[in-house]
């Protein structure tokens, strides 16, 4: 089973979440509310889509090139660490 299909609740959660973020970005800018809580806002819906987007990266590498928790002192499973590690600080 894909990584996507175990985690379709949890993912569905966090697009329904970044819907409504980026609903209530679209309403502040109709609205023509103030910049500085509508850039708030909108930082809000990148990390939010970030997050997401590293969910699903991190699921790819987990289930499809390597689980580094089955044997973490092999070469491979460290560099998957690695990998994780380093996409997810810069995806903050």
């Amino acid at each position: 089973m894909s990584h996507t299909v175990r985690d379709k609740t949890k993912l569905l959660y966090r697009v329904h979440r970044i819907q409504g973020q980026l609903d209530g970005l679209e309403k502040r800018l109709i609205e023509e509310k103030d910049a500085y809580g509508t850039l708030q806002l909108a930082v809000a819906c990148r990390g939010a889509l970030n997050a997401l987007i590293f969910s699903i990266i991190e699921g790819h590498i987990r289930h499809h090139v390597v689980n580094p928790d089955v044997n973490p002192t092999s070469e491979q499973s460290r560099s998957a660490q690695q990998l994780i590690d380093v996409i997810r600080t810069y995806l903050k």
